[in-house]
């Protein structure tokens, strides 16, 4: 027996993997985390698995759980929201595990930057505009390393998407104009994406800051910056050469004019 952390994605039931949704309905012990993942999920592909919410729970506790499940010979899933990769504290869950000597392995799942960048309709890098995403955030009760501060950042000038940081958005903003972007850089704020009372708000760096306390968003939110942003209003720079008739690859056999 070993622990399977699952990527629960970002809100919408359906957008857990086949495998994660798979080891789910074959859990005996489920912990999940509560102030994020939607109940529901676990309610529909977990119905008679013990059930652990760990937003009350320290790493002490929550590890011992799993170890007990494992000691048991039961089958055992911790449930994150989004990707376990991102900002979901596995290192020092995995660690824990380690010490005891207890297996493990990593399901990915949707992470909401991809989530928000479907809603949107939108590509996060474009020929000719942008060809770097950065996942990132402000520092907060977790510290940032300087060198990684968001006004260091940005001044690449590449597409960002900023967790955890929806709180701040007024220091966001700040920050991120003492980078490349400018007052009109294209902005989007989306508030638990794919979950029932999703909200996106469009706008640019001088005006988000505004639009987000007007529509209440305080939490659970990404937001989205960089010229990509300006493809669907303004159209496309220029086109990537995949799909070119005058290109050729190992698959297709260019048109030559």
């Amino acid at each position: 027996m070993k622990v399977f952390f699952v990527g629960a994605g970002p809100g919408d039931a359906e957008l857990i993997t086949v495998k994660g949704a798979r080891l789910l309905q074959e859990a005996d012990v489920v912990v999940f985390a509560g102030s994020l993942v939607d109940r529901e999920l676990v309610r529909t592909y977990a119905p008679d698995a013990e059930v652990y919410d760990s937003a009350g729970m320290n790493l002490d506790e929550t590890t011992a759980v799993l170890a007990n499940g494992v000691a048991a010979d039961k089958r055992v899933v911790r449930l994150h929201t989004g990707d376990p990769s991102i900002y979901g504290a596995i290192q020092e869950q995995m660690a824990a595990l380690d010490e005891l000597g207890i297996d493990y392995e990593v399901v990915p799942g949707v992470t909401s930057a991809f989530a928000a960048a479907a809603a949107l309709k939108q590509e996060l890098t474009l020929p000719e505009v942008s060809q770097t995403v950065i996942i990132t955030r402000m520092a907060g009760k977790t510290p940032v390393p300087e060198r990684e501060s968001l006004a260091e950042i940005a001044r690449i000038g590449a597409t960002l998407v900023i967790y955890l940081s929806v709180s701040m958005i007024g220091e966001v903003v700040d920050e991120l104009l003492r980078g490349a972007y400018t007052p009109e850089t294209p902005v989007a704020v989306a508030a638990r994406v794919t979950w029932p009372d999703e909200q996106l708000l469009e706008g640019t760096l001088s005006d988000i800051a505004a639009k987000v306390k007007g529509a209440g968003i305080g939490k659970q939110a990404v937001i989205l910056v960089g010229d990509v942003l300006r493809a669907r209003q303004e159209g496309l720079k220029a086109k990537s050469l995949l799909y070119d008739k005058g290109f050729s690859h190992g698959y297709r056999k260019g048109i030559v004019a």
